[in-house]
């Protein structure tokens, strides 16, 4: 089977994609994952938010002498407070560069580097011209504004997808996608207008910490770590919905775990398929087990290519196209069968 594929102008030998995590944090950790087969990884994100705490942890720490000025010692001279937020950056920065060309050096697929924008912060910027003179291959913003924000409006929010978008795809010129989450007011036009921002990829959906409650303890803890099969549904609907209605390419991320999963993405739409869950649970190996699962799947339908089957049961050209707006279990305790390709 050929599984080659093209994504953001970048050429894959397969549309499974290491997503961005733990799991792409050193070299060797993308050396393996590439040994065993993904088409393309993106690294661990380099996270605005923690610089942005460990700055607030060193001032916790930081004791300021009366009638002083506000100075630290920094090789051997007094320099000024605000000075450390630097270091603290050009650190996080060189670290994130390192890995950057130790990938490029280690592997042959292509390297895709990742910035977690979760701050209204212009540092993004700064870090996206630094990360392509590394040498990555594309840029992936993941993106997302805190709802417990109650000072901006929803309105205000979404400008400032557009705002950023718009400042990297012209500091840039390697290819940026967008990881974006499903909170939006309307999120089918979001998708559509942010298709058109300039980026060459949408990837539907981020996933996020989520918090449980320990009610012997009475006592806030993570949670819910890990995506499960069943969490394919939201991204597997909305790539559905969108293929063929954007003005860019769409990647699907969340509860793949299987190659029928990979499937099923494909033929909804989507030109590439990201997985992390999956190779935390089952190793590096896994990427393997699912590139191989997919080619199994295709011999068996006789599909040579991806192009032979890719988008088949998007909402576009699916003979039932309401299925993928109910809301309700009409469709299934009304007894009707499903569509087939």
């Amino acid at each position: 089977m050929d599984l080659t594929t093209s994504y953001m102008g970048l050429k894959l030998g397969n549309p499974i994609i290491a997503g961005s995590s733990g799991l792409t944090g050193s070299v060797d950790k993308v050396k393996a994952l590439a040994d065993s087969g993904a088409g393309a990884v993106v690294l661990k994100s380099i996270f605005e938010e923690e610089i942005h705490y460990e700055y607030a942890d060193f001032m916790k720490e930081f004791k300021e002498v009366p009638g002083a000025p506000p100075y630290f010692e920094h090789n051997g001279q007094m320099s000024p407070i605000e000075y450390y937020d630097y270091l603290i950056r050009e650190e996080n920065l060189k670290k994130y560069i390192a890995l950057i060309e130790g990938c490029k050096a280690a592997v042959d697929i292509p390297v895709i580097a990742s910035i977690n924008c979760f701050f209204h912060s212009v540092e993004w910027l700064a870090f996206a011209r630094h990360i392509e003179r590394a040498g990555a291959d594309a840029l992936e913003l993941n993106m997302f504004f805190p709802p417990t924000d109650f000072e901006h409006s929803a309105e205000e929010k979404e400008a400032l997808y557009f705002s950023i978008v718009e400042k990297v795809t012209e500091a840039v010129k390697i290819p940026v996608a967008l990881k974006i989450s499903p909170y939006f007011t309307n999120l089918g036009q979001m998708i559509q207008r942010l298709s058109q921002s300039g980026i060459k990829s949408l990837v539907l959906f981020n996933r996020f910490f989520s918090p449980d409650i320990d009610i012997e303890k009475l006592e806030v803890k993570p949670s819910f770590v890990f995506s499960t099969p069943a969490d394919l549904a939201l991204p597997l609907r909305w790539i559905a919905i969108m293929a063929n209605k954007v003005g860019c390419q769409l990647a699907a991320s969340t509860g793949v775990h299987d190659a029928a999963a990979v499937a099923k993405l494909l033929l909804a739409g989507a030109d590439a398929v990201q997985t992390v869950s999956s190779l935390y649970k089952n190793g590096p190996g896994h990427i393997k087990t699912l590139r191989e699962g997919l080619e199994a799947w295709m011999a068996g339908k006789r599909f040579r290519n991806l192009a032979d089957f890719k988008g088949k049961l998007s909402q576009d050209k699916s003979t039932d196209a309401a299925v993928y707006e109910r809301a309700q279990f009409m469709r299934y305790f009304g007894g009707k069968k499903s569509v087939t390709l």
